[in-house]
């Protein structure tokens, strides 16, 4: 599809809100695929694994308006 963009996934156990990048691939709309591998699972825990499908929308993280993603969602076809 090539339509890969960054979003933003929550890390968790943590303390404190943290947000980690990640590479995304647009499926529809409002829906990505995390295409992006955790390198360093025992350190990181992220929100969504690897290969999962997303529904996102932009929210204010520091400053800056980010696509978060916010739930797991169906295959969009």
């Amino acid at each position: 599809m090539g339509n890969n963009l960054t979003i933003y996934l929550e890390l968790l156990d943590e303390g404190t809100p943290t947000w980690r990048p990640v590479e995304a691939e647009l499926i529809a709309d409002g829906v990505y695929r995390i295409v992006s591998k955790n390198h360093d699972p025992e350190d990181e825990q992220w929100q969504f694994p690897t290969g999962s499908f997303v529904r996102c929308e932009l929210r204010q993280l520091s400053g800056s308006k980010c696509i978060v993603a916010i739930s797991l969602a169906e295959r969009a076809v």
